[in-house]
C-alpha cells in the first residue's frame, strides 16, 4: 500500500474518531473512487502508484470546481459552500503546486528540447511539460501556457 493510500485511510479513520461528517464523506468519496480506479486498471486486487491516486484526486477536485461554478451560477450558495469544504479536504492530499515562474521555466525548457517552433509541435511539448510537473500544475493551465509561448 502506497504511502499516500495509508494517509487517506488513516485521516478517515480520524474523521470518524471526531465525527467529522464532511471530511469522513468526502475520504470516503475519495476511497471509493480510488478503488473503482483500481479496478479499471488491472482487477479488483490492483492498487495505484503515488502519481496515479494524486490523478484520481485531482480528477475529483476538477468535479467540485465545476459544481461549485454551477451552483454559484444557479444561485445556490449554501451548495457551493459544501463543494468548497470538501475541495479543501481533497487538495490536503495533493503536493505543493507549482509556481507561474516554475511553470515558465519548465515550459521554456521542454519547447527548448523539443525545438518546438509552432503550435503544431504542441503535444510533444505538452508530454514533456506534464511529465516534469507531475500532476503538481493543472492540464488546463499548462496547455493555456504552452500556448501562449507557441503562438
Amino acid at each position: 500500500m502506497s504511502e499516500l493510500s495509508q494517509q487517506i485511510t488513516e485521516d478517515m479513520k480520524t474523521a470518524m474518531r471526531e465525527k467529522n461528517a464532511v471530511a469522513l464523506g468526502t475520504i470516503r468519496m475519495l476511497k471509493s473512487s480510488i478503488k473503482n480506479a483500481a479496478i479499471e486498471k488491472g482487477g479488483a486486487d490492483a492498487e495505484l502508484s503515488d502519481t496515479e491516486l494524486v490523478a484520481v484526486i485531482r480528477k475529483e477536485v476538477k468535479k467540485r470546481q465545476d459544481s461549485i461554478e454551477q451552483y454559484e451560477s444557479a444561485g445556490r450558495p449554501e451548495l457551493a459552500e459544501k463543494e468548497k469544504e470538501e475541495m479543501a479536504v481533497l487538495n490536503g492530499y495533493l503536493p505543493e503546486p507549482l509556481s507561474e515562474e516554475k511553470i515558465a521555466a519548465i515550459i521554456d525548457a521542454a519547447i527548448a528540447e523539443v525545438g518546438a517552433t509552432s503550435r503544431k509541435e504542441m503535444g510533444q511539448v505538452m508530454k514533456l511539460v506534464q511529465e516534469q510537473t507531475a500532476g503538481r500544475a493543472d492540464g488546463k493551465t499548462l496547455s493555456q501556457a504552452v500556448m501562449a509561448k507557441l503562438s
